[in-house]
């Protein structure tokens, strides 16, 4: 029996420090999202009005950030 074949494509590339600094990023957006319950039970049976929402939280939480520096 012959071994694997290499796979074809172009080879991923990975580095550590980034995908701890976005994976960092990406757990507290969830975590500042999951403080409205709105957003967190999906109430909206519209995708436009949850979308809507979505915005205004994260407009929310970018003024709190940028308006306590």
């Amino acid at each position: 029996m012959a071994g694997k074949a290499p796979k074809r494509g172009r080879k991923a590339l990975f580095e550590p420090a980034i995908f701890k600094e976005r994976f960092n990023t990406i757990e507290r957006l969830f975590g500042w999202e999951d403080k409205f319950r709105r957003l967190l039970l999906r109430f909206e049976r519209l995708s436009a009005l949850h979308y809507a929402f979505k915005t205004l939280a994260y407009t929310m939480i970018n003024l709190r950030h940028y308006c306590r520096s």
